[in-house]
């Protein structure tokens, strides 16, 4: 963990670690206690081809499990 601050413009800079390991360009979420920097792919549909590409199931076979689940949770 490390400390950022303001600028007098008001920018922030992130350590060269952080911008190495992340990117340069971030979705800012304004929380209730704070706020959250999500980094973003500069291609978002390569990155959840990355993040999914060991998934073995198709698509219909997720919708049906997550339907299941919802309908056990409910009470069905």
């Amino acid at each position: 963990m490390s400390d950022a601050t303001l600028d007098d413009r008001g920018r922030l800079t992130l350590p060269k670690e952080i911008r190495e390991r992340y990117g340069d360009h971030y979705h800012v979420v304004d929380l209730h206690d704070g706020i959250k920097l999500i980094p973003v792919a500069d291609d978002p549909l390569d990155a959840l081809r990355d993040e999914f590409s060991e998934v073995e199931k198709t698509p219909e076979e997720l919708r049906a499990e997550a339907r299941e689940a919802t309908l056990d949770e409910a009470g069905r």
